[in-house]
């Protein structure tokens, strides 16, 4: 794979001094702001001007940055609703959320193509948001712009050998979860063509070969290398940052955190930043003590969602080989498939509590905290129809809620667990009770959480990124940000659960 050199810069490693101080010293409420900032010059007269004045004299950190960097601006998400209705309001969001490629000097990865972002501080593509948003533009009719969107995932793969959590140079370290063979066949539905993997065979053996790096050093059960683990007989993946420091966009956070630490953590910031490649930044499954921020052990985390995903891009491999006429690999890619399937539904199912659960690295134990991951092998067509049929009453008598799905049925102050609800895994839990017959229960589902974000939309004008599905009258929170809004997703999985409910009418 050739590796790009980067144009883009991480001013935490070109001015580390500025940067440090800018973001302890806590210039910016928010610590992506400077992270995404562009410098006016270069950046090495930057740091001398920069150590000169502060072996000098007390240095104004405002009126430095001011004069010497251009901060991101975020665009206006806020159209008139006057006499719009929600499914207007959404058509003319996707322009506003639309990027042309471009050149600059700050930290964004240049894309070849256009594309959309989620809306508020998240001014860049990410991939995973970027799987549900193409299926919202698609179904808005811009399939040219789903196009464009393939194109740009497989062009950072092909330039840096991964596809990065956004298209920034410090999420380099990291991916999130593996949505590109999805995206391929969606893109191929929408053109007709299933030759179409044809194309990208590359990227994703690409992608394969990064989860999987380091699978021939491990020997027993319990061994792991980067992001690959052996359990038993079974070579599964978990999440696992490249780095242990802190992050740039999250500076001032990471350093707080350490500061309440009452012992050494060894990789907390790779646990941090772990769960960043996760997605699901942050939630209780991955800390040891569900209320202890501190406790967080995303590394140790074998994760039932991520390993249906991969069992997707194995699955898709097989196809796209077979296509090309290539029995032996086609062969090698269904076995790999079927070895994972069998894992999920004996490894990953949990009978005492009918769950399907994250298991831990070492001893291949159930994780306690129940979470909507759950539904993922229903969403590929993994599980049994006798397990399909008990998670199917559990989440309708433990998850099911006046506003949608809830993330989690723990408790805490993280914004992915109770009461929040994200719109991809509305989509997700749909999907999968759709997949084995509980159209009832999909439909109840689906038609909460649309009552839910259109009353919420009537109210404010905004589409927001996530929701209390609980208390539907309260605006969400949790997390280390305020709650955004767009959103891209949101859009997306609105768009496609009025679509599948009007099926359902049918």
């Amino acid at each position: 794979m050739k590796q790009q050199t980067l144009k883009s810069i991480c001013l935490s490693k070109d001015v580390p001094e500025l940067f440090v101080d800018v973001q302890t010293q806590r210039v910016f409420p928010d610590s992506k702001m400077f992270a995404d900032a562009s410098p006016k010059m270069d950046l090495c007269s930057i740091r001398e001007k920069y150590l000169k004045l502060k072996n000098e004299q007390d240095v104004d950190l405002v009126a430095f940055v001011e004069r010497h960097f251009d901060l991101p601006l975020d665009h206006d998400m806020q159209l008139s609703t006057e006499k719009m209705d929600v499914w207007t309001y959404i058509d003319q969001l996707w322009l506003t959320l639309t990027r042309r490629p471009d050149f600059d000097n700050s930290s964004l990865l240049h894309l070849p193509r256009p594309y959309v972002v989620p809306g508020g501080r998240f001014r860049e593509i990410y991939y995973w948001d970027s799987y549900f948003t193409m299926l919202g533009l698609a179904k808005s009719g811009h399939v040219d712009l789903v196009e464009d969107m393939v194109e740009n995932f497989a062009s950072l793969m092909r330039n840096y050998g991964v596809i990065p959590n956004g298209n920034r140079e410090y999420y380099l370290s990291r991916t999130q979860p593996p949505y590109f063979a999805l995206m391929l066949q969606l893109l191929a539905k929408l053109r007709k063509n299933e030759r179409l993997l044809l194309g990208y065979i590359d990227v994703m053996e690409a992608e394969y070969a990064y989860w999987m790096k380091g699978q021939e050093r491990l020997t027993h059960s319990g061994d792991a290398h980067s992001r690959v683990v052996k359990l038993k007989t079974f070579f599964l993946n978990r999440y696992h940052d490249d780095l242990n420091e802190p992050r740039p966009e999250s500076f001032f956070e990471d350093k707080q955190l350490e500061k309440q630490l009452k012992a050494n953590k060894v990789n907390l910031f790779r646990d941090i930043r772990s769960a960043c490649e996760s997605g699901w930044d942050f939630s209780s499954r991955w800390f040891a003590d569900k209320q202890d921020f501190s406790s967080i052990e995303t590394t140790r985390v074998i994760p039932v969602d991520l390993n249906c995903l991969m069992h997707e891009l194995e699955a898709t491999l097989a196809r796209a080989y077979t296509l090309a006429g290539n029995d032996d690999q086609a062969t090698r890619y269904q076995g790999f498939a079927e070895h994972r399937k069998q894992a999920i539904q004996e490894l990953f199912f949990n009978p005492e509590q009918n769950w399907f659960c994250d298991l831990n690295r070492e001893d291949a134990s159930f994780r306690p905290t129940k979470t909507l991951a759950a539904a993922y092998p229903l969403y590929s067509e993994l599980a049994t129809a006798e397990q399909a049929a008990v998670i199917a009453e559990h989440l309708q008598s433990d998850f099911l809620y006046p506003g949608g799905w809830v993330t989690s049925t723990a408790r805490s102050d993280q914004q992915w667990d109770f009461p929040n609800g994200w719109a991809p895994l509305q989509w997700t839990v749909y999907r999968g009770l759709r997949n084995y017959g509980f159209e009832d229960l999909a439909r109840k589902g689906a038609e909460a959480w649309l009552k839910n974000v259109t009353a919420l939309y009537s109210r404010t004008g905004r589409l927001y990124e996530k929701y209390d599905v609980v208390n539907t009258e309260r605006f969400a929170d949790g997390g280390e940000y305020q709650n955004q809004y767009g959103f891209g997703w949101t859009n997306a999985i609105l768009l496609k659960l009025e679509e599948g409910l009007n099926e359902q009418s049918q």
